[in-house]
């Protein structure tokens, strides 16, 4: 069988390599093309009123590896940040910022929903502000629901996000060796930014997208392909998973084989 990977290709390899090791067949088509963006004004006046900050949520490795280097390009030293907690959304963004010598929290499920559930949002007292490193279009969800705890949101956006040009030729390319593949075709997403630029490279092959088994990271966005199946009347199976580890997507791809 056949699963496509679409992580994007910084983060892909693991998981990657994981599958090709057993009996599924991997292709890579990312969905997700990560770019910096440019250090301006505006950051510099985020990074200033990190002194009073209480938390800093980082969402992936790239907004730990550009949020690290606008932090020494705005004059601000680590070590003037000794008081503030760090969240990361996953383990390998968590091991990203440890190397630059920081620890932080993980939730269990590594989703907006999954962070706001940890103890640390009701055990520090007077919670008034909160950074989040984060790329263009990401954690809307968990942003809005600390503005409406009146909770003041630094918004650093680091990085935007773009469907690869790659991706595109590659998409067409398989598109005409369909046939050599057993359906169903499994497929990870992990955001909502993933999910729309699925939808918009099978517009025009509604085949391919109803004919694949979607694996989702967490519920909020289960509930997002459960909405557009019942929306558009598709008949694809959807089952959501708590993280992002290999192991976690081939134990959950093991077991829904079986019942298939």
């Amino acid at each position: 069988m056949l699963f496509i990977n679409t992580r994007p290709v910084e983060r892909a390899q693991a998981l990657t390599q994981c599958l090709a090791q057993t009996h599924f067949q991997v292709l890579d088509l990312p969905l997700l093309e990560l770019q910096a963006l440019p250090y301006t004004a505006y950051l510099h006046q985020l990074y200033a009123q990190l002194s009073d900050t209480q938390i800093i949520v980082v969402v992936s490795p790239i907004a730990v590896d550009v949020g690290m280097q606008y932090l020494q390009e705005s004059g601000l030293l680590l070590s003037q940040l000794s008081h503030i907690k760090w969240i990361t959304v996953g383990q390998t963004t968590a091991k990203r910022l440890a190397e630059y010598g920081i620890e932080s929290i993980v939730p269990e499920v590594e989703t907006s929903e999954g962070m706001l559930s940890l103890p640390i949002f009701k055990n520090i007292p007077n919670l008034k502000k909160i950074a989040f490193w984060r790329g263009e279009g990401g954690r809307q969800f968990m942003m809005q629901q600390c503005l409406d705890q009146n909770i003041e949101i630094l918004n650093f956006l680091l990085y935007e996000r773009h469907l690869p040009a790659s991706t595109i030729k590659k998409f067409t390319q398989f598109e005409q060796t369909l046939a050599k593949y057993e359906q169903p075709y499994w497929v990870c997403i992990s955001s909502e930014a993933s999910w729309h630029h699925w939808i918009q490279l099978t517009q025009k092959n509604q085949t391919i997208l109803q004919n694949c088994h979607y694996l989702v990271l967490g519920e909020r966005l289960y509930q997002i392909l459960q909405h557009h199946s019942k929306q558009h009347q598709h008949c694809f199976k959807i089952h959501h998973i708590v993280n992002l580890d290999p192991n976690t997507v081939l134990q959950a791809m093991t077991e829904l084989e079986r019942k298939l």
